[in-house]
């Protein structure tokens, strides 16, 4: 298997919007780690193995544990998170699989405890611009370097 064609070559532009969209992300004050641990579940909910491969490795780079990196496709069932990064992966995976059932109540109120409502659009775009490029990464078969 092999990559499709270089996303970036056919058109930069594409690319500059997306790094846009994660330097408003990063400049509007969320946690480095938190926002790896939401494109960590994001890109495996969608199954971007170039995506999991970069986020794993960034996490490291944070410090992240391997326990909380193992176990983190099951998150609800350890007590290895905090609230915070609870409401914040529910919050993802609702927002990832928005066809299943919309974001419920339940997750909308459990965020709304740990952020206000700029900081719940700031995890919005955050998660939405994981989403796009788990995308772009799937579509042209984006594959991880192997090390």
């Amino acid at each position: 298997m092999s990559t499709r064609f270089d996303y970036y070559k056919a058109c930069p532009e594409a690319t500059e919007t997306m790094l846009k969209l994660e330097e408003f992300v990063k400049s509007n004050g969320l946690d480095a780690k938190l926002y790896e641990l939401i494109k960590l579940r994001s890109s495996q909910i969608n199954g971007c193995s170039y995506c999991i491969d970069s986020h794993t490795r960034d996490l490291k780079k944070l410090g992240e544990t391997d326990q909380r990196l193992y176990l983190l496709s099951v998150w609800r069932e350890v007590p290895f998170y905090t609230e915070k990064e609870c409401a914040v992966l529910a919050l993802t995976e609702a927002v990832t699989l928005i066809a299943d059932a919309g974001v419920p109540d339940e997750v909308y109120e459990q965020v709304r405890k740990e952020f206000d409502e700029r900081q719940f659009m700031v995890l919005l775009m955050a998660i939405n611009t994981i989403n796009s490029w788990n995308r772009i990464g799937i579509a042209t078969r984006l594959l991880p370097n192997r090390k």
